[in-house]
């Protein structure tokens, strides 16, 4: 896997999804050069990169709470949650980690592969393996699981996306997500 420095495009990129560029590690990537999408297939099985560091600090926790309404103790409490939290205060929504999936994974695929366009497919199965605390940074580590041609230029393509927690071995989940990719 090669390690490079994110491209203009990804900064942008990166800014756009409240990620800072000066703290971006770049992707690990399986090639070092922007591949078709109908060769996505040759890759199944191997992980094609992973995302920079994002914070999930309590501003970003509790604009989460306004916009979806979920302003449950836990996540917007600090004082309660760190008086009766077991997690010591406050955690990340686990849907807030999750919908750090199409950003990351924009940020990793589109410096490999250029599509026309990415749809949106759905999720086969998510799994909420550990808490984020507030304050701490994720990444997602994404793997080419399968590539299904559906004929003229659509391939739906299945990743793994694991969102690790910087500094701890468990992830915060573990998705299985389908996105329709136009060549």
């Amino acid at each position: 896997m090669l390690r490079e420095k994110p491209t203009p495009q990804t900064r942008r990129s990166l800014v756009r999804s409240g990620v800072d560029p000066v703290e971006a590690e770049g992707c690990h990537a399986m090639a070092d050069s922007i591949m078709p999408v109908g060769d996505l297939a040759k890759h199944v099985g191997e992980e094609i990169g992973a995302s920079s560091w994002t914070t999930l600090d309590q501003a970003r926790i509790n604009e989460f709470a306004h916009c979806t309404g979920d302003h449950q103790w836990i996540h917007v409490d600090a004082e309660r949650a760190a008086r009766e939290s077991p997690f010591g205060g406050t955690v990340a929504h686990g849907f807030l980690t999750l919908s750090l999936i199409a950003p990351t994974a924009f940020e990793v695929l589109l410096t490999r592969i250029a599509p026309k366009s990415v749809v949106n497919y759905g999720l086969e199965k998510v799994r909420f393996v550990a808490p984020v605390r507030s304050g701490k940074r994720v990444r997602n580590r994404i793997k080419i699981a399968a590539v299904e041609h559906k004929g003229g230029r659509r391939y739906l393509v299945t990743t793994e996306n694991t969102m690790e927690i910087e500094g701890e071995t468990k992830p915060a989940l573990i998705a299985s997500v389908l996105a329709m990719f136009m060549a």
